[in-house]
């Protein structure tokens, strides 16, 4: 991923007293109606370690469970981000990646966002949290849902094994990039095994090397060979790689605008990057997507969300 100075719009709240913000909480959903405001304030305020520590801390004072007090209180797509942010974030990538493939029919957005974009010390985390909540194996899960190339390249990303040298060779990366002109552009067809190995096992750096030596190859740039080589999600996760290794802010940001843009709107995926992404480089996301879309993401959230699902989101990404 692209080396970037880290940019959150939530952070830990110092000094910090657990038994406090966990008072706060019993007292907002104690009695008659809910106070929506203080139970907004205590998440934007806090960051992951410290809500897990709230809601430990909530159980211990009171003998009940923070997330079921929170269920029977709260509803719809605001609850949906206040137990969110009260997971741990691995935890928290299981789950989604569970909802992405359980019942009919697959959100294979999730499993590219998910897959697709973790570091290989997350994506064994998440492997072993998803293994620990369902009793299943994430990789056997995901082949029987996905299928072809697509699922090829999933399984290659489970694996966990791309280098994690910070060093680029410039030789290596033009043997890569002659490979995958060859295996595309040059070829009748393509030879997708080419591009799975290729953009599967090399760091980000040199996949960063990779596409310049490319682009110098053939004069094409290799998103545009990707466009034309392949189709559908496995364009999709093949794009995935290739954009966030070379601006991962500006990746982000897109994947919001796609989660808002047009009519309705992807609420999951929403939630999931503002959650995700708030307490790393939210502010980076944000200066990118004004950049690429003339609008802020704060007016786009308006103009999608409402109530207090506007006001948590807009408090996350530093807006409230």
């Amino acid at each position: 991923m692209a080396s970037v100075a880290p940019a959150p719009t939530v952070f830990a709240t110092e000094p910090f007293n657990p038994e406090q913000a966990a008072d706060a909480m019993r007292k907002a959903m104690k009695g008659l109606g809910t106070d929506e405001g203080t139970i907004i304030n205590i998440m934007m305020t806090h960051d992951n370690r410290q809500r897990r520590e709230i809601e430990k801390t909530f159980k211990t004072m009171f003998g009940k469970d923070l997330k079921a007090e929170l269920k029977s209180e709260l509803s719809g797509r605001f609850e949906d981000v206040t137990l969110a942010l009260l997971e741990a974030p691995r935890t928290f990538d299981a789950k989604e990646l569970k909802g992405a493939i359980k019942g009919a029919g697959t959100d294979e957005t999730t499993l590219i966002e998910i897959l697709c974009c973790r570091t290989n010390k997350e994506i064994e985390e998440i492997k072993a949290e998803y293994k620990r909540l369902y009793q299943k194996d994430l990789e056997k899960d995901i082949q029987s849902d996905t299928s072809g190339h697509f699922k090829r390249f999933l399984t290659s990303q489970v694996t966990a094994n791309r280098c994690s040298s910070t060093e680029v060779n410039p030789s290596d990366a033009l043997i890569d990039a002659q490979e995958l002109v060859k295996a595309g552009v040059k070829k009748l067809g393509t030879d997708e095994s080419v591009f799975n190995r290729i953009l599967s096992l090399r760091s980000y750096n040199q996949l960063k090397e990779v596409f310049k030596a490319y682009q110098m190859a053939c004069g094409e740039d290799i998103e545009t060979s990707i466009k034309k080589e392949t189709s559908g999600h496995l364009e999709q996760s093949y794009l995935s790689v290739v954009k966030l290794v070379r601006n991962t802010p500006a990746f982000y940001a897109e994947l919001l605008y796609r989660s808002m843009k047009g009519a309705g709107t992807k609420d999951k995926h929403l939630i999931r990057l503002v959650v995700s992404r708030c307490e790393i480089d939210m502010g980076l996301i944000k200066e990118e997507f004004e950049r690429n879309y003339g609008k802020t993401l704060a007016s786009f959230i308006k103009g999608d969300t409402s109530g207090d699902y506007k006001k948590i989101l807009l408090g996350l990404i530093g807006e409230a």
